[in-house]
């Protein structure tokens, strides 16, 4: 039986997201804003789960609420990529149109050239979530 983590997350006043646990143990966060403020809690705390990251696990981010993504957000998620404990991670974007994933897909090509986790970039969050339920070793 796997024994699920606890969260470690409080809502903050003036942070554009939330994020629950998935029933898989992996995270749901959706962001209503990328402010420097959301971007820099959010990489904090990301970075905490991170230091724990003990097996394979599937994130959801929705980003449906966020109709631009700025340059330091990709950045600052690309940073987060770059930990060593993010490949036991896999991760579905869901945006909201394809304009937002394009603006997105530049960034980050321009960014590192590495990804550690399987990250994939969705406008449907059926497709998203199809996704991240096949199984783990199914990553592309």
């Amino acid at each position: 039986m796997t024994v699920i983590k606890s969260l470690n997350w409080e809502p903050t006043p003036g942070i554009g997201y939330t994020v629950v646990r998935r029933p898989d143990g992996g995270m749901h966060y959706t962001f209503t804003d990328l402010t420097e403020k959301t971007v820099r809690h959010w990489q904090e705390f990301a970075h905490e789960h991170l230091l724990g990251a003990d097996r394979l696990t599937r994130n959801l981010y929705d980003l449906r609420q966020v109709k631009e993504v700025p340059e330091m957000a990709v950045r600052a998620a690309v940073e987060v990529d770059s930990d060593p404990s993010a490949r036991n991670i896999r991760v579905a974007v869901v945006v909201a149109d394809e304009q937002v994933a394009e603006a997105i897909r530049k960034i980050a090509a321009l960014a590192l050239p590495e990804a550690s986790a399987a990250i994939k970039l969705f406008t449907d969050i059926d497709e998203a979530e199809a996704w991240l339920n096949r199984p783990l070793d199914q990553i592309v």
